[in-house]
């Protein structure tokens, strides 16, 4: 009796800390994926696709480093070359610092015509504007 309560203790405790997922979505809102609050990313038939950890680091799904998101929100690519930055305000720039685009706050998605591309509801305004607008996945 003691080690299924155990069992049951401790089947509750993983299921506490399981990751939720956040859903992106195509300006058509379909589902394209979903990036968990670990950083997990998952496509839409929700197999592994990458990874943006705690420290910014960007992998691919073979655990490949792919660049990484520095804390003032410069990103780099795996050859540590500038790609741009995601300001504090959601806004996208380019390496050139060209206006790519918004990620709003409440997660909409806008390019630079400020034409709705998608959504990232609950996702790091840095890693929706990683995942809408570099492509690292």
């Amino acid at each position: 009796m003691k080690r299924i309560v155990l069992l049951f203790a401790l089947m509750s405790a993983l299921l506490s800390v399981t990751a939720t997922a956040q859903t992106l979505r195509s300006s058509s809102n379909s589902y394209i994926g979903s990036i968990d609050s670990n950083g997990t990313v998952r496509s839409s038939s929700n197999s592994y696709v990458g990874r943006i950890e705690s420290n910014g680091t960007i992998r691919n799904g073979s655990n490949s480093y792919m660049g990484k998101i520095e804390s003032d929100g410069t990103i780099r690519n795996a050859s540590n070359s500038y790609m741009g930055r995601i300001e504090s305000n959601g806004t996208v720039r380019s390496a050139s610092n060209s206006y790519l685009g918004k990620v709003e706050s409440d997660g909409t998605v806008r390019n630079a015509s400020n034409a709705y591309i998608g959504s990232a509801r609950g996702v790091k305004k840095a890693w929706a504007a990683v995942f809408f607008f570099f492509d690292f996945f």
